[in-house]
């Protein structure tokens, strides 16, 4: 079986089958490192561990039809140091975060900060350039609940001589004082977050979920915030239980993420699983996410930031990954004023989330705002009740309900006129939608430019199991129940090899589509 190798930690390497199956190999197959047997499996993304530093392995995948080799070196490292040894108690109860900061303080470059089987209780931690934070196996690093150990993090301060801005927060695309994240990195390079332990938010034990909207001191942390970082790796790991946002890559460049799992409970507010906000160069695999929000949401800063520190969300790629139990597994915007262009989602499996594809945004959101070159092919959705939502009347903010974003009549376009270009799906299959296969919205001002829609399966649940539902979270807009395709205000709707089984509908509802074009459809 052939694979790539993905990334070469300093203990750990990740590969990649090369197939285009979804998630999961043809055959299981065995992995072998210098010729012995470490581990057999099906997943078409894999992390092997327990490796030496700047060390030559041959790693081989084999099956009944063959064996594929490849060799590789893992990095070196200049020092582990373990927490323990700074006089960290790991039981559960004392508040190490002294100890813990002190290791990654006194870390050298190229260095790991080791963290063994315990629990350790922690205030907010700050990493640093050119260093690995090894989270082992059975070792919680566990939030204090107490929002009073936070320390504030200013969302913009002005520089010394008056010309420039130094941003240390967000809070929903606004920069504005926060909480510190329980893990942050400023300004960082080459930083490894590793293991098979977990990272607790403590957003359970707190009042981070208690009146979520309202700011009280300053906004709800996220567990990971990476703020102008380079160079960051995830793996391994597991991070659950965010006071808000999980993780949160901001202004971050060069993101690979391998193997993660995010978990938070379906009832939390506003948990997303993963945030990128004007970020460049994001690669996920062979990660799970399952959450109270939004599974993955991109974004780029809401209006003032996207006219202030204008950055565009650009060439974001998930592969072999699940998305469960979300509002959205793949959501661009509504907080994406920068824009958001170059998106690759494949071999996906999408499991009882509201939404699959949710794209929203809406007036206000300024001439940065264009989402363009979504591609979404090779995934299956399970139990997923709206399968594509695009949405340009989004209702968020203090002012989402006004009649400026809800009219739906003809305003003229301004400077704050959102665009979004061409949406492509392929190659999917869903069964058990329930409202909608597509609602696409435009502005009558600016429509929707391009929706492709190519070998799509849907199949609805039975009548006696739906319910009307909403939709797209605009105003004037009805709830929906097994409707197959709805759209308004779009340039160009493109339908090849669409087959929908058990809808309602017999006839796609179309409103001021301007050119549509269908191939082999099927609705019934």
């Amino acid at each position: 079986m052939k694979f790539t190798i993905q990334a070469v930690f300093k203990r750990s390497v990740t590969i990649e089958c090369d197939n285009q199956t979804i998630c999961y190999a043809p055959e299981e197959y065995s992995v072998l490192l210098d010729g012995e047997e470490r581990a057999r499996s099906t997943l078409n993304v894999l992390t092997v561990d327990g490796l030496q530093p700047d060390s030559d392995y041959t790693l081989s995948l084999r099956t009944e039809d063959g064996e594929e080799t490849q060799s590789f070196h893992t990095e070196a490292e200049s020092v582990l140091l373990d927490v323990r040894s700074f006089g960290a108690h790991g039981d559960g109860e004392t508040d190490d975060t002294i100890y813990l900061q002190a290791a990654i303080s006194a870390c050298p470059k190229d260095g790991t900060v080791y963290v063994p089987a315990g629990t350790y209780l922690s205030r907010p931690l700050f990493l640093k350039s050119y260093m690995s934070l090894w989270i082992d196996e059975g070792a919680v690093l566990k939030g204090d609940p107490d929002r009073n150990h936070y320390p504030l993090m200013p969302g913009m301060t002005k520089t010394t001589d008056g010309t420039g801005e130094y941003n240390l927060a967000s809070w929903e695309g606004n920069p504005e004082t926060s909480f510190a994240s329980l893990i942050s990195a400023i300004g960082a390079e080459h930083v490894d977050i590793v293991g098979r332990g977990h990272i607790d938010g403590g957003g359970a034990e707190g009042d981070w979920w208690q009146n979520p909207k309202v700011m009280r001191t300053a906004w709800r942390p996220n567990t990971i915030f990476l703020n102008h970082c380079r160079h960051v790796r995830l793996q391994s790991i597991t991070v659950k239980n965010s006071p808000s946002w999980t993780v949160h890559p901001y202004y971050t460049d060069h993101i690979g993420v391998y193997n993660i799992t995010i978990w938070n409970p379906s009832d939390s507010p506003n948990t997303d699983g993963f945030d990128p906000e004007s970020c460049d160069d994001i690669l996920i695999l062979g990660t799970k996410i399952s959450v109270g929000d939004d599974c993955i949401a991109l974004k780029s800063g809401k209006y003032y930031m996207s006219q202030n520190h204008h950055k565009i969300l650009d060439h974001f790629t998930i592969r072999n990954s699940f998305l469960e139990r979300g509002h959205g597994s793949v959501t661009v915007g509504s907080e994406a004023a920068g824009g958001v262009i170059n998106v690759e989602v494949a071999q996906c499996i999408f499991d009882g989330t509201d939404r699959g594809l949710r794209i929203k945004t809406r007036r206000g959101r300024g001439p940065e705002t264009r989402y363009d070159g979504v591609y979404f092919h090779d995934i299956i959705m399970k139990d997923v009740h709206m399968p594509f939502t695009f949405n340009m009347f989004y209702f968020c903010d203090p002012d989402g309900h006004s009649d400026y974003v809800q009219n739906q009549s003809f305003h003229p376009v301004d400077d704050k006129t959102p665009t979004i270009g061409t949406i492509r799906a392929e190659n999917i299959t869903c069964t058990g939608a329930d409202a909608c296969m597509l609602v696409a919205y435009g502005l009558p001002e600016r429509y929707i430019e391009n929706i492709v829609l190519k070998n799509i399966k849907v199949d609805f649940l039975p009548k006696s199991e739906r319910k009307p539902r909403q939709t797209i979270m605009m105003d004037h807009f009805p709830e929906m129940s097994g409707r197959a395709i709805y759209a308004r205000n779009v340039k160009r709707l493109t339908l090849e090899n669409v087959e929908i089984t058990g809808s309602d509908d017999t006839e796609p509802v179309l409103q001021d589509v301007l050119d549509y074009d269908s191939v082999h459809v099927s609705i019934n």
